[in-house]
């Protein structure tokens, strides 16, 4: 069982489309409706970073399964093109922020999601991966 898409990430209507597909794709991996909603707000929120802090990108959807075992998940990587990498770093260490910035969205991915990572490289982009398991 894999499935895997890629949704450019150009437009707030790219966004609405990112978060559908994966709703749609943890609906047929069979999580709960409420792991739904939660995979789904993880994917809107990484999918606007892409558009609000590099202009653009893409998000990349598919299921994955554990190594080992025969637990299914779900794995989401938005990648950002050629963004200011160490501001999305440093955003993630600063005090509280105000409702709908970066730090808010990004804490609360990390929050819903079981697996959470960052990786950037000045003036070649920023890549956010996702990752929830079906308990």
């Amino acid at each position: 069982m894999t499935d895997e898409l890629t949704i450019p990430i150009e437009s707030e209507r790219d966004i609405v489309i990112a978060r559908r597909r994966g709703r749609e794709l943890a609906a047929r991996l069979g999580f709960s409706a409420t792991e739904q909603i939660s995979i789904a707000t993880a994917i809107s929120e990484i999918s606007r970073n892409v558009l609000e802090s590099a202009q653009g990108g893409e998000i990349q959807i598919s299921s994955i399964r554990g190594r080992g075992e025969d637990r299914v998940g779900l794995l989401a990587v938005a990648l950002e093109k050629g963004s200011a990498g160490p501001k999305v770093l440093l955003d993630l260490k600063r005090p509280p922020p105000i409702a709908g910035d970066l730090f808010m969205r990004l804490s609360t991915t990390r929050r819903t999601m079981d697996e959470f990572e960052i990786m950037s490289s000045p003036g070649k982009g920023t890549a956010i991966t996702i990752r929830k398991w079906k308990r």
